[in-house]
Order: structure tokens, then C-alpha cells, then sequence
């Protein structure tokens, strides 16, 4: 009967002529085998060379080249390391009783030594084996791989902050990779209050050129709506002739934020045919570049700003639509300036070589994926009403009384998108707001401060009507203390009345 020890130390390991299934591997072996696969992945996903990988995990490349044999020809079984036929001869039980110590000295609690030789000693003599001195223990002991011990001893966080490959993506054309993320300024402008708020960034870049795709400004915390409206903006062709980066990207890499996992996104790349690719939990590495980008607008747009409404002990403040035109003129002037990394400018690397990106057919197809502020409405008589407006098209009149869905951009109402059944109908406009680009903040802002403002005059009224209600009280009260009736208490007759020739 096998003692303790095999089951605790050896993890119950079996002789195996051949692979095994994965259903039949223990948690354990599971585990070992994707230790493995994670030292190899790298190699068979294209990224690194097989000696780069021998070079930082101390693994020889025979042994490597073998687990990546097995591998592809068994799967992850293939991993798990078999015992031999041979179990028995001196060669392999010394190969296996190295392996034991080693298994020992890698749990929790690290034992000594001297405790590793003492259960070792008691298993040997148990089992009729050879005893191994205290010099072969501690020799076995002290030729474990350090980055071993590391992840045995203090787990895979800290393994991957010391020693996992740092893989720095890298793309040789435009729209083969974008990244996105969110940022809160540093910088408080006025919302629809009135009152100093930081407002959110968000912003695609894209990791070939460095060119700034697309963003999106606005009081919105991270969320799948402020990730569409972004999406759109990139994707779609820009009101500025300056900026021509445009075009669906091939994939699309960003975080674990529930912004960017929410199935809405995922469901608008499979349909884009884009590929999404998550940066590990915890772990954001390679997005150093929209960062930098992070960076350099802070210190050249935002510390600016903050220096110049700085006037003395007062702050100047400034609106949303403010900002937003400036940061767009930055992302402009960033594209066309040299970059320090590529030694040229974003916006000419981007359309190096004569690049031709993947278009979308129509806008109205990117609304109706990306837009999610989807609101049901019925065509009246003289147009749509929404938010208090009331928004006209000519092809309307051909569907007056049919119920459509609207979908719109929170920063700009200034039109909407009619859907009927599905299908884009047309896009009606605002006529007092068609000059204008009007978000629903200001729309909002401006009904409150047109509240307010007959509020104040309404009570203002009302305090006029007070003041003359407690005027007459008083001349009734003061009457009454002169005993001087106020009205006759004699009741009248009530007379008929008659015409004169009666």
C-alpha cells in the first residue's frame, strides 16, 4: 500500500505508456501542465523566439521543443510529465526521488533541509530505497530554478511581476490594432449646473501609427454608451479635412472595464468582423502608447488651460463645448506633429504607402450598431417631438401616424436618426438648433434656468400679494379699535327695478 507520502509529496503519480485524456488527469497534473503551456505559448503564437524563451526561463530547448511537440500532437495532456516503463533502476528512481524533494521544498510552509532529508530518510527506509545523504538533499535543493521557487513560495502574482515576458504589441500597418481607454481630466469646466465638474476622455489610438482615431468628451462616466459614441467618431469620416483617420480597425485590444466587455461592444465587433482582444485582469500591459498620449495632453493642453483660467485669486471657468473644441484642434495638431518614437508624423505614417482603409457603406448602419440611446416615437402631423423640440423632414409626410424608433447622440441633438422597421428612414432636423451643435445637457441647463427664472418671479409676486394682504389686515385690525364699522350693518332691501315710463 502506497504511503502518505506518495499521495502528498507525489501527487498520486502513475505509470502511463501512453497520453491520457484530459478528463482523467488530476487538478494537480492539470495545473503542472498549464505551467507549461504558459511558458510555451508565446513560442506557438508566433511572438518570441524559442531561444528567448530558454534564455529567460532557464529551460533547456530540447526539453522546450519537446513539450511543444507534445503538445500540439496530445493537446494539454501532452503536458503532463509520464513515469517510465522502467521505474525501478537507479537512473530514473533518482530522477523521481529529485523530483519529491524538490515537490517538498517548493510547498507551504518551506521546510529546512533538514526536515526535507528527515521525511525523505523515513519514506526510504519505509520502501527498502537508498537513503540519499543530507548533502544530496540540500544539493538538489539549492540547484531549483529560482523563478520556481518564487511562484511556488509567493504565487503567480508576484511570478508575473518578476519574471513573465513583457510582450510589447507591435503592428506593422494602419487599422491592424486600436486601443482604447478612459481618462478624468485634471481640469473642472462648468456643467449644466453651472457648477465645476472633471469631465471624462475617452480615446482610440491606433497602434501602428499612433494616430488619435476618434474621441469622445464629455460629463459620462465610462460606460458602453461613451464607448460606442467613441467608436463611431473613429470609425466614421471627421468634419475636419485634417483629419482623415478613419476606417475599422482588424482588432480592437483593450481592458476588463465593464465598459468594454459589455455585450453591446462585443456584439458590434463580431458584426464588424473585428476581433476583441482583452489586456489580462489587473494586468494592462502593452498599452503604454495611448498612455504617453495620456500624458502629453496633460502636460501640454490641460496644465495650459489650468495656468490660464487661473486669473490672480479667481478661476475662470469654462463650458463643455469649450473644451471639447480644444481638445479636438490638440488631437489634430498631435497627428501632424513628429513623433518622437516613429520619427514622423502620425497622420503620414497612417497613410504611408497609399493605405486604403475598410469602409463602411453608410453612416446610418454605424448608428444603428453603435448608437444605443434608442427612444419610440409616433410621426405627427408637424414632424417628431423629442425633448421639448420638435424635429422636421420631408420624408416624414409620407408616414404620418407610424410609430419609428429614434436613436440620437447625447452631445448633439441638433438631429436624430429615424428607424422604421428596422431600416433607416431619414434624419429629420431641429430648426431653431441647425446652425448650432446642442447637446441634451444644454437643452436641459437651459429649461432649468428658464425655470428658476419664473420661479424667482413668481415668488416675487406672490411676496407683492403678501405685502398686500398684511397691509389690509392691519387696516382691518385698526378699525376695529376705533369701533368705526367697516361696513353698514343695516341690510338693503332689495327693490324692483322698474323702466322710466313705468
Amino acid at each position: 500500500m502506497a504511503s502518505w507520502y506518495e499521495f502528498v509529496f507525489l501527487g498520486g503519480m502513475r505509470i502511463m505508456d501512453n497520453f491520457v485524456s484530459l478528463a482523467e488527469l488530476s487538478d494537480d497534473e492539470r495545473d503542472k501542465a498549464c505551467q507549461k503551456y504558459q511558458i510555451i505559448e508565446p513560442y506557438i503564437n508566433d511572438e518570441v523566439l524559442l531561444k528567448t524563451i530558454a534564455g529567460n526561463s532557464g529551460i533547456p530547448i530540447r526539453t522546450l521543443g519537446s513539450w511543444i511537440k507534445n503538445y500540439r500532437s496530445h493537446g494539454l495532456a501532452g503536458l503532463v510529465r509520464r513515469s517510465r516503463d522502467d521505474k525501478g533502476l537507479p537512473r530514473q528512481y533518482d530522477a523521481i526521488l529529485q523530483k519529491t524533494i524538490e515537490g517538498i521544498y517548493l510547498k507551504k510552509p518551506m521546510l529546512s533541509g533538514a526536515n526535507i532529508h528527515t521525511l525523505i530518510s523515513e519514506y526510504c527506509n519505509k520502501n527498502n530505497l537508498k537513503v540519499p545523504s543530507y548533502r544530496s538533499v540540500c544539493r538538489i535543493i539549492s540547484n531549483i530554478p529560482d523563478d520556481m521557487v518564487l511562484l511556488g513560495q509567493q504565487g503567480s502574482k508576484t511570478y508575473r511581476q518578476q519574471y513573465d515576458l513583457l510582450h510589447i504589441r507591435a503592428t506593422d500597418k494602419p487599422n491592424e490594432l486600436w486601443q482604447a481607454d478612459h481618462v478624468l481630466l485634471d481640469f473642472d469646466i462648468l456643467n449644466d449646473k453651472n457648477k465645476p465638474q472633471k469631465p471624462w476622455l475617452t480615446v482610440v489610438i491606433d497602434d501602428c501609427s499612433r494616430a488619435i482615431c476618434g474621441y469622445e468628451l464629455s460629463f459620462l462616466s465610462p460606460s458602453a454608451q461613451k464607448t460606442s459614441l467613441c467608436f463611431r467618431h473613429a470609425i466614421w469620416r471627421k468634419s475636419d479635412p485634417d483629419w482623415n483617420i478613419l476606417g475599422v480597425p482588424e482588432i480592437f485590444y483593450t481592458d476588463h472595464g465593464s465598459d468594454f466587455t459589455s455585450k453591446h461592444i462585443e456584439q458590434v465587433c463580431i458584426d464588424l468582423k473585428i476581433r476583441l482582444i482583452f489586456s489580462q485582469v489587473a494586468q494592462p500591459r502593452g498599452r503604454g502608447k495611448i498612455e504617453r498620449f495620456f500624458r502629453t495632453l496633460n502636460q501640454k493642453l490641460i496644465h495650459t488651460l489650468q495656468a490660464v483660467t487661473q486669473n490672480g485669486t479667481q478661476k475662470i471657468f469654462i463650458n463643455l463645448k469649450s473644451l471639447d473644441a480644444l481638445v479636438s484642434a490638440f488631437i489634430i495638431e498631435y497627428n501632424h506633429t513628429i513623433h518622437p518614437e516613429i520619427g514622423e508624423t502620425p497622420a503620414a505614417r497612417w497613410q504611408r504607402n497609399g493605405f486604403l482603409p475598410q469602409l463602411l457603406d453608410s453612416l446610418e448602419y454605424l448608428d444603428l450598431l453603435l448608437l444605443n440611446e434608442a427612444k419610440p416615437r409616433r410621426i405627427l402631423r408637424d414632424g417628431i417631438r423629442f425633448q421639448g423640440l420638435r424635429y422636421i423632414d420631408t420624408i416624414l409626410a409620407s408616414y404620418i401616424g407610424e410609430s419609428v424608433v429614434i436613436r440620437y447622440s447625447p452631445s448633439n441633438i441638433t438631429s436624430i436618426r429615424v428607424f422604421y422597421k428596422g431600416r433607416f428612414l431619414c434624419q429629420p432636423i431641429c430648426p431653431e438648433l441647425s446652425q448650432l451643435k446642442v447637446g441634451i445637457k444644454e437643452i436641459q441647463h437651459a429649461r432649468n434656468a428658464r425655470r428658476k427664472k419664473l420661479k424667482k418671479e413668481i415668488i416675487e409676486r406672490k411676496s407683492l400679494v403678501d405685502a398686500v394682504i398684511e397691509a389690509s389686515s392691519i387696516y382691518f385690525q385698526s378699525s376695529d379699535n376705533n369701533d368705526e364699522p367697516l361696513l353698514t350693518t343695516e341690510a338693503k332691501q332689495n327693490q324692483l327695478k322698474i323702466y322710466k315710463h313705468e
